[in-house]
């Protein structure tokens, strides 16, 4: 009894080892990595926040106060980088 469960764990662990050592099919393409979803989405929401922080500083300019009017382009900059990565999401 214990030897067949030795024998199924080998034959799970070789099938393992076959199945990542095959190449993936031309039409196929290879699944994003974990960091990629938080990272977009991050993107995104931090150019939201830095939006709206600056709307919400009033005469302040928060929060680069050299750039003034410039923090619209920065937050949507940061967010157009979120946007740019969800065309590689898969």
């Amino acid at each position: 009894m214990a030897a067949s469960k030795e024998v199924s764990k080998k034959k799970s662990s070789v099938e393992k080892a076959k199945s990542k050592a095959q190449p993936l099919a031309p039409d196929e393409q290879a699944p994003n990595p974990v960091w990629f979803k938080p990272v977009m989405f991050g993107f995104m929401l931090l150019g939201l926040i830095w939006i709206i922080v600056f709307y919400l500083s009033g005469s302040l300019w928060l929060p680069v106060p050299a750039l003034g009017q410039g923090n619209i382009f920065v937050g949507f900059g940061i967010m157009f980088v979120g946007f740019l990565m969800t065309t590689r999401w898969r």
